[in-house]
């Protein structure tokens, strides 16, 4: 046998293996409803933003039910830098009168949620694009005056996602909902918190802009790989959290005592994380289960 062909078959028998290693995760999930956030830095990249896409897609193919939620923080805030609209911050929700709340709107509905579902169709007819406003899918209450269209989800009406669903296409949902007097900026981990425990949905993941939960976020080597519902919540008690990942580790917990079977996090700027973390026995990040 040459050489060449020698190592075209092992190659060939390696990813013969990576099937055999998903295959029991791909029969646990057929059918299953996988909530997905995405935001942050991992969607910045647009080449990487591509291949996020494409793995989502292959959710969908693998036969899954694929609900993607987003935000567009970044995306927002070049926005309001160019109308020279200040950008504040209180206790990490972005204080939104009404001419941020337009710009809030014009950037997440008319541009990143159109984008998304541009780059989920290149592969076919599969995504359509709607906004937590959209068949009042989320409705809100204000959090804090202060704040201004800044909302917290009282209620997640299911029927516009589960007839999207239903059609064979994945939701594309913008973290907008709606009030008694207008719309609302909503934190985007917790709208896809709030979506996945309406739908009983047995996975939400996390793509963020790191690997997972760190017991210590200054050493590299302390990620969590797993945390039961328990020791996350122990963590929400005993302040040992940073402070950005305490609304986080909170939806998390909440979403667990709803129901959800697993929540995972996981550094969405990492080739392939959502696959890896899905269908391989390691995974790339921290994983919370029910205890």
């Amino acid at each position: 046998m040459k050489k060449d062909d020698s190592k075209r078959r092992e190659e060939a028998l390696e990813k013969a293996k990576v099937l055999i290693e998903a295959m029991p995760w791909i029969h646990s999930k057929n059918g299953r409803t996988v909530v997905v956030k995405y935001g942050g830095a991992a969607m910045e990249n647009a080449s990487l933003c591509r291949e996020v896409m494409r793995d989502v897609e292959l959710l969908k193919l693998m036969g899954m039910r694929v609900v993607l939620v987003h935000g567009g923080g970044k995306a927002i805030n070049r926005l309001l830098d160019r109308l020279q609209i200040p950008v504040s911050f209180k206790n990490g929700l972005r204080v939104t009168d009404d001419q941020t709340m337009e710009a809030v709107s014009e950037v997440l509905i008319g541009k990143v949620n159109q984008e998304l579902v541009w780059l989920l169709n290149e592969y076919g007819n599969n995504a359509v694009g709607i906004s937590g406003a959209d068949g009042k899918t989320l409705v809100c209450r204000q959090i804090d005056p202060d704040l201004g269209h800044v909302g917290e989800v009282k209620k997640v009406n299911t029927e516009l996602i589960e007839s999207v669903l239903e059609g064979g296409y994945i939701p594309v949902v913008a973290s907008i909902g709606c009030g008694p007097d207008g719309l609302y900026n909503i934190n985007a981990d917790l709208a896809a918190s709030k979506i996945a425990q309406a739908l009983h949905a047995h996975t939400l993941a996390y793509l963020t802009d790191v690997d997972g939960l760190y017991a210590d976020i200054d050493d590299d080597e302390s990620l969590i790989s797993q945390l039961t519902r328990s020791e996350a919540g122990q963590m929400l008690e005993d302040g040992s959290l940073s402070a950005g990942m305490i609304p986080k580790i909170a939806s998390i917990v909440e979403a667990l005592d709803a129901g959800v079977h697993d929540v995972r996090i996981m550094n969405g700027t990492f080739p392939h994380a959502l696959l890896l973390e899905s269908f391989t026995d390691e995974g790339v990040g921290t994983i919370f289960v029910q205890d």
